[in-house]
């Protein structure tokens, strides 16, 4: 796979643009991979390009809300089975049920409601301010942390065909947290020169916003993903305003409470600029790589 921008683009958007292969079922492809599972920001990008095939190009998506009930099998494909539940005068709302064959049979491996609204002038307007943090420039990137971390980082390669990452702190080993500053923040940006398309952006915000969210739920705990195992149970992303994800937004996470083997992570995104622009909730099984 090039890794030159047009060839980094080319490989983002050949995952983002679906095949329509009947009225309202799609089907996506997964890049070739050594995982053993499929990303779940690819599922959920997937489904959501899937959901905004079948509503006017004029409404933007306002919110997702997701569930993975079954790892991703990167050798299968997947099809998207869109249902048309609402289509009214400001809102339009789409349910998404992703299936792969598994023995022989049919299984639902994630399921997605999105919502999608016409726009209005608004009555309340406010957000939250943007941390004062470094600029991207200033700090280092996956080629760093994989010249530090050759066997650790590989993972992180891979992704960072599609995805660039400036780290305010190490990933892999960071020093445990303790509130009130239980923050981790990194800047990240999708593949160069996408499409203008809002709904493009909206699919690759999400993709991208399945990355570094779970792991604010052993912030407390220290080190990385060396140390601790996870796999995302749902997902929700809002989505405040436009944005374009293939210029730098920083992502903040944090986890509230974690328990049973769980651990609830938000994440809060601002484009470069300072402007909030999507809000992200997700809760996820945590387990020391010892269990």
């Amino acid at each position: 796979m090039s890794d030159t921008a047009e060839g980094r683009t080319a490989a983002l958007m050949a995952v983002l643009d679906l095949e329509e292969r009947e009225p309202d079922l799609f089907v996506g492809l997964t890049p070739r991979t050594s995982l053993q599972r499929i990303f779940g920001g690819q599922v959920a990008g997937q489904a959501l390009v899937a959901a905004g095939r079948t509503v006017p190009a004029e409404r933007d998506v306002h919110s997702m809300h997701a569930y993975f009930l079954r790892p991703g099998d990167p050798h299968e494909e997947i099809r998207y089975a869109v249902e048309r539940m609402r289509d009214g005068r400001s809102f339009t709302t789409r349910r998404v049920v992703a299936w792969q064959r598994r023995k022989g049979e049919d299984v639902a491996i994630f399921a997605l409601t999105a919502d999608f609204h016409a726009g209005e002038e608004p009555t309340a307007h406010h957000a939250l301010p943007m941390p004062d943090v470094p600029p991207p420039s200033e700090l280092p990137g996956i080629d760093d942390m994989a010249a530090k971390y050759p066997e650790l980082a590989e993972g992180m390669k891979a992704m960072g065909i599609a995805v660039e990452q400036r780290f305010l702190e190490d990933p892999f080993f960071p020093p445990p947290k303790s509130p009130p500053h239980t923050q981790t923040r990194t800047w990240l940006r999708v593949a160069p020169s996408l499409p203008d398309d809002p709904a493009v952006h909206a699919a690759a915000l999400t993709f991208v916003s399945d990355l570094t969210l779970l792991s604010a739920g052993f912030a407390r705990l220290g080190g990385g993903w060396g140390s601790f195992a996870g796999a995302s149970l749902d997902h929700s992303v809002w989505f405040h305003r436009r944005m374009r994800a293939d210029e730098w937004f920083l992502y903040e996470t944090d986890s509230p409470a974690a328990t049973a083997g769980r651990a609830l992570c938000f994440g809060q995104i601002w484009s470069a600029d300072g402007t909030h622009v999507a809000t992200v909730a997700q809760e996820g099984l945590i387990r020391s790589r010892g269990d």
